[in-house]
């Protein structure tokens, strides 16, 4: 050729240029196929179209209630309810509340000052005062009150009863060996000197507060009618010492009487081994511990020397103090449950 050019070259160009042509390319396009381009343009003047009619708006309000009803459909709302009834929801939360991440949000939520604020309001509201006035004036909580003071003073008792008990035995011992008397020969559940003489200690404390707070108002009256302020007259004296002895002798009979032992006897866990006395026993016991303060407390070392631990006032009347094995009911919350009733399986023979 006469330009130079290849005759083969320039059929394979003009051979591609016609399938060009044939497959619907633009050449000077950048290879991109016509139909894509026609697409194109056709889906933007849609867009434009739409926009400018309100079709779109139509087309997000008809899918936005699609979705909704099927949201709110049975089938739906099951299928929500077993997913949440399922093992995925808690080992989710259980995983959630696990994470440092939640730990560390909620101790900084309960440092932060809006709990404190949140406490100090509810605190401070009317409706926590009513709160706690209706607890603090609650029959129960007073009677639990009342039931935990009076087992912590039986506690208390039964532990200074086991003590005494212990005493009892170690005293009579020493006595009996600085004495040179024999040894009891086996143990005894009748209460021995200590338990019984800190019962009655127990028992003249209780008679002097009587005592004393009835003196006091006997006393008052008489300075008021008497119109000496320098205390009681001779009179009153008198009659005050007497009336000392019958709160005790009272006091005495009156428990031995109706329950057996006194207050003190029943801090101590001793008891008379008979049960309550007849008031003739009753005052011919009290006679027989007159008669022992009397002599210096010399008729009570039968209690010590006697194998039965029976003094004087016990003699005379027939009684004999032992130690109180009884204990007090427990508590309801205490007892086991009883078994659930099963009902008998019967077979049809």
């Amino acid at each position: 050729m006469e330009d130079g050019s290849n005759p083969r070259t320039a059929a394979t160009a003009t051979g591609n240029l016609n399938g060009a042509r044939l497959n619907g390319a633009d050449p000077n396009a950048g290879g991109v196929p016509l139909s894509a381009r026609l697409l194109g343009a056709g889906v933007r003047g849609a867009r434009g179209i739409g926009r400018a009619t309100g079709i779109d708006r139509t087309l997000e309000l008809a899918t936005e209630e699609a979705i909704v009803g099927a949201i709110e459909s049975e089938a739906v709302e099951r299928a929500i309810a077993r997913v949440l009834q399922g093992p995925v929801v808690e080992e989710a939360v259980q995983g959630a509340i696990e994470s440092d991440a939640v730990k560390r949000a909620i101790l900084e939520a309960l440092d932060s000052e809006l709990v404190d604020e949140v406490w100090r309001r509810l605190l401070a509201s009317e409706e926590a005062q009513q709160l706690i006035e209706r607890v603090a004036g609650a029959p129960e909580l007073r009677a639990a009150i009342s039931a935990q003071g009076a087992g912590l003073l039986s506690d208390l008792g039964r532990t200074i009863g086991r003590l005494a008990r212990r005493f009892d035995d170690e005293f009579e011992r020493i006595v009996r060996r600085i004495l040179f008397r024999h040894h009891r020969p086996e143990p005894t559940d009748h209460a021995g000197a200590i338990s019984r003489t800190l019962a009655f200690v127990i028992d003249a404390v209780f008679i002097n507060l009587g005592f004393t707070a009835l003196a006091a108002l006997v006393t008052l009256v008489d300075n008021v009618f008497s119109g000496s302020p320098e205390g009681g007259s001779r009179f009153v004296i008198a009659i005050g010492s007497l009336t000392w002895l019958l709160i005790g002798g009272t006091y005495f009979i009156g428990f031995w009487s109706l329950a057996a032992q006194t207050p003190g006897m029943r801090f101590l866990g001793i008891r008379l081994e008979h049960g309550r006395l007849p008031l003739g026993r009753s005052i011919t016991r009290m006679f027989g511990l007159g008669i022992s303060i009397f002599f210096l407390g010399l008729p009570f070392l039968g209690i010590i020397f006697r194998d039965s631990r029976r003094g004087f006032l016990d003699r005379i009347s027939g009684t004999t103090v032992v130690y109180d094995e009884r204990r007090p009911a427990p508590a309801p919350w205490s007892i086991d449950s009883p078994e659930p009733f099963e009902e008998a399986s019967t077979e049809v023979v």
